[in-house]
């Protein structure tokens, strides 16, 4: 299987407001770039499209290594409050509804699809890929032709 790195971010003017995903997919040093603008959707909603298109970018199984600041997203996965809200059928401990539902599964069915592991870094803290992401996302945030956020 191919190894890839995924780095991603999302940002967003106004929560909600219009909004913008990064993604930078690298393959033995080969990079690609993805990214996409939304009005009036949120920063976490972006942080998840950020993964989601990077992941649906893949043609075919591979192990990936997917880099973000997003707390949010990383923490999901390492942390089990994912796997613990699919068994509280999108219900999180504090009895209130998981929000983003409808990208959450389908994040989970692409990183079924994959090997996928989450690491979490420090945002706006000089990593390369990282900040390539962000200038990505909020370029894409300020586009003049922004899709409805209804994935």
């Amino acid at each position: 299987m191919k190894t890839v790195n995924l780095y991603t971010d999302g940002a967003c003017s106004g929560n909600p407001g219009n909004g913008g995903y990064g993604a930078v997919l690298e393959f033995m040093g080969t990079k690609k770039e993805l990214s996409g603008g939304y009005k009036n959707t949120t920063n976490n909603r972006m942080e998840l499209m950020a993964v989601i298109k990077g992941l649906e970018a893949l043609k075919e199984e591979c192990i990936v290594t997917v880099t973000s600041d997003s707390k949010y997203v990383v923490d999901a996965f390492n942390k089990g409050w994912l796997d613990n809200w699919i068994k509280k059928n999108w219900v999180k401990s504090d009895r209130k509804p998981v929000l983003n539902v409808d990208l959450w599964k389908k994040l989970c069915e692409l990183t079924n699809k994959h090997r996928v592991t989450f690491n979490w870094i420090e945002g706006h803290n000089g990593h390369p890929e990282n900040e390539r992401c962000d200038a990505l996302a909020v370029a894409a945030s300020k586009s003049q032709n922004l899709s409805d956020d209804n994935y």
